[in-house]
């Protein structure tokens, strides 16, 4: 079995395997050069041929153990007929979602029409992997999970404070409902339809599932992902799945049960032997590099590679960073991380 799934299935390595969030990106000129001939970076995306191209840079150039997926967490909302667009020092823009009457349009939109070409890279990647030789190298397949998802649709953008989202939830819970109700049912749907195609492991991405009180916590992030899992389970029983409750401190154990992942991703704010304690003993972990440290280098990368090494290696345990790869990190500082994480 490849690396990556045989942690995934419990098992403990003697190395563990590597990847990166966003390893496909910016750090490295080969996508530089791609993304420029693309001409941006949805038409980066829907390009089955440049985002496979994407998706195996990485691969190319580390080795790493998986290859994830090349696309955004908000083709969801834009394939349900919100706009998108990415704009040059802002990111990501969307006409705001913020009543119940906004969305309703979304209901009779087939998604899979606009989603398809993302569908054909997962196909594409799966035949270069194994063309090239790269056979013991997973494919993931991610989506945006349901609360950080509508917090994009609702504010417009990314946001310090998420103050329309959180007073929508708060003032208008059945209204807000509906919408996380709407982009559940599209996610599953979504991440179905990725291992329909080949995707051999799943992430369920909730970067903003830290800015919310229990009572929100249980209600948007673990409620969605209990769904989302249900749906899952019932086409494709055996594939693993990887949550992400980024922020989400003493509720991941909660999660974890409540949600029957596979799998969960550690991000960089929660102490490794915690986690050892209290998640790993649950299920499989991943983990949690602070991409800054990764960023800086030197005595401290080696350093900190070492000991999330020795603290959550003696488990089922697969190496990553703590959130994704910033896009001014040397390539050197990847090589040499790599080279600290495969020492006997």
């Amino acid at each position: 079995m490849k690396p990556i799934l045989d942690v995934l299935n419990g098992h403990t390595p003697s190395v563990p395997p590597v990847w990166m969030m966003r390893q496909a990106g910016r750090y490295l000129p080969e996508y530089m050069e791609l993304r420029g001939k693309a001409g941006s970076f949805l038409d980066l995306v829907y390009n089955p041929d440049f985002a496979a191209e994407v998706t195996m840079q990485p691969i190319r150039r580390f080795g790493m153990d998986a290859a994830i997926l090349f696309s955004d967490i908000l083709v969801i909302p834009q394939a349900l007929g919100q706009g998108l667009a990415f704009k040059a020092g802002e990111g990501p823009v969307l006409p705001p979602v913020r009543t119940s009457e906004d969305f309703q349009g979304f209901y009779d939109v087939d998604i899979h029409k606009t989603l398809s070409p993302i569908y054909q890279t997962i196909k594409n990647v799966r035949t270069m992997l194994r063309d090239e030789g790269y056979d013991q190298t997973a494919l993931i397949g991610f989506a945006g999970a349901p609360w950080t998802v509508a917090c994009y649709m609702v504010e417009g953008r990314g946001s310090r404070d998420f103050i329309n989202t959180k007073r929508w939830a708060y003032a208008d819970p059945d209204g807000f409902d509906a919408l996380i109700d709407l982009v559940t049912q599209a996610t599953a749907d979504y991440l179905i339809a990725q291992a329909d195609a080949g995707a051999e492991a799943l992430k369920l991405f909730d970067s903003w599932a830290g800015i919310l009180d229990e009572m929100l916590f249980e209600r948007y992030v673990i409620g969605p992902a209990q769904k989302i899992m249900a749906a899952i389970r019932a086409k494709h029983p055996d594939i693993p799945v990887i949550g992400f409750p980024r922020g989400g401190g003493v509720m991941y154990p909660r999660y974890v049960r409540q949600t029957g992942v596979s799998a969960v991703a550690l991000d960089q704010t929660l102490p490794a032997d915690w986690a050892a304690d209290h998640v790993q003993t649950l299920c499989p972990v991943q983990g949690n590099l602070e991409p800054f440290c990764l960023l800086a280098g030197g005595t401290a990368l080696e350093k900190e590679v070492k000991r999330i090494k020795s603290v959550l290696g003696e488990g089922p345990f697969i190496f990553n960073l703590g959130h994704g790869i910033h896009k001014e990190t040397p390539i050197a500082h990847v090589e040499k991380m790599l080279d600290v994480l495969r020492e006997d």
